[in-house]
């Protein structure tokens, strides 16, 4: 992963860690069309966030104890 990349995974973990965001949100705010820039799609198979059901609401996306883990490895706990 490039430095680019890493650097907008940890910017989209530290987005969700401040509050679980709707599936739909995340994806219309994180989607993008360069297959270079699969941000979504790295946070997710790197184990940071991870899409939960919630009855009522839909699905919605919160952080991970491995994403908290990266959000402290790069100085920005919350």
């Amino acid at each position: 992963m490039t430095e680019t990349t890493d650097a907008l995974v940890l910017d989209l973990v530290e987005w969700v860690a401040r509050e679980p965001r709707l599936y739909a949100e995340v994806i219309e705010t994180w989607r993008t069309s360069c297959p270079r820039l699969t941000i979504w799609e790295d946070a997710v198979d790197r184990g940071y966030v991870a899409r939960q059901p919630v009855e009522g609401l839909g699905v919605r996306v919160a952080i991970t104890e491995g994403g908290k883990n990266f959000l402290r490895e790069h100085g920005r706990a919350n």
